[in-house]
C-alpha cells in the first residue's frame, strides 16, 4: 500500500497500467474490456482496478487532473508497486486543422509551461518523451486494428482556463498539435525512474475548427484510444 494507492489482497497492479485522469473512465474501461476486473483501491474515489485483456494481466487507474496529480499517482505505480509500463488514456484540445475531433493521437514527446522539472534539477531544459518500446507496440497495434493514429508534440499546460485569447497560437506556429495537462509529469517520472511511458489521446475540442464532445462522450464514447491502449498492452 502507498499513500494514494491501496492495493487489495483480493488484486494486484499489473506491470501495465492504463491511466485515464477520470476514475469514471478507469470504472468504464474496466467494466466493458477486463475479465474479471476488480477494484483494489477507491482512496480518494480515484479508482483502480485490475484484470485481464486477451489473458494479459492489465490494471487502469485513475491519475485525476494536471501534474501533480499524474505526478504523485504515476510515481507510486511506478515507484512503489512495481508497474513497468503506463499508457495515458485521456482527451486533448487539438491545434491542427487537420486533425478532428474524434481522432486519436500519439504524444511523441511534450512541450510545458509546468515547473514540475525543477523536481528533478536538470540545469537546463529537458524534453519529455515517449518510450520507444510502447510506441512501435502501439504502431503495430494501430495497423493491426485499422484505428488511424496521428503523432507529435503536445503540450502539457499547468492551465485550463488562460486570460489571453489567442495564447495557443505561437505553440501551433511551433508545431505542437494540441493541449492537455498531465504528459510532461508522466513521462518525467518514468525517464527518472527507469520505467516506460505513453500518451494516447482523443481529440475532444478544436481551437481551429468548430468541433467539440459532450461530457459524456468524453467520459465513455472514445473507445478507439481505449482499445489501441489494451491491444498495445498485449503486445508488450
Amino acid at each position: 500500500m502507498s499513500l494514494h494507492i491501496a492495493v487489495s489482497e483480493k488484486a494486484k497492479v499489473a506491470q501495465t497500467v492504463l491511466m485515464p485522469g477520470d476514475p469514471l473512465r478507469a470504472q468504464f474501461i474496466a467494466e466493458n474490456y477486463l475479465d474479471n476486473p476488480v477494484r483494489y483501491s477507491e482512496i480518494r474515489n480515484m479508482y483502480g482496478y485490475s484484470g485481464t485483456y486477451k489473458g494479459v494481466p492489465v490494471s487502469v487507474q485513475g491519475s485525476g487532473m494536471g501534474m501533480p496529480s499524474m505526478g504523485i499517482y504515476s510515481w507510486e505505480l511506478f515507484d512503489q508497486h512495481g508497474v513497468e509500463n503506463i499508457i495515458r488514456v485521456g482527451t486533448m484540445g487539438c491545434f491542427n486543422p487537420e486533425i478532428h475531433v474524434g481522432d486519436t493521437v500519439l504524444a511523441l514527446a511534450t512541450s510545458t509551461d509546468s515547473s514540475y522539472m525543477n523536481t528533478f534539477h536538470v540545469d537546463g531544459q529537458y524534453s519529455p518523451s515517449c518510450s520507444y518500446g510502447l510506441l512501435t507496440a502501439a504502431q503495430e497495434a494501430s495497423k493491426e486494428t485499422g484505428i488511424k493514429v496521428n503523432a507529435g508534440n503536445v503540450l502539457s499546460s499547468d492551465h485550463f482556463y488562460e486570460a489571453e485569447e489567442d495564447w495557443w497560437k505561437n505553440w501551433q506556429r511551433m508545431g505542437v498539435i494540441g493541449v492537455e495537462m498531465e504528459t510532461a509529469a508522466l513521462y518525467s517520472n518514468a525517464a527518472f525512474l527507469g520505467k516506460n511511458a505513453l500518451a494516447i489521446f482523443t481529440v475532444s475540442d478544436h481551437f481551429v475548427l468548430d468541433e467539440w464532445a459532450t461530457a459524456e462522450e468524453r467520459q465513455t464514447q472514445f473507445t478507439d484510444m481505449m482499445k489501441l491502449a489494451l491491444e498495445t498492452a498485449v503486445r508488450l
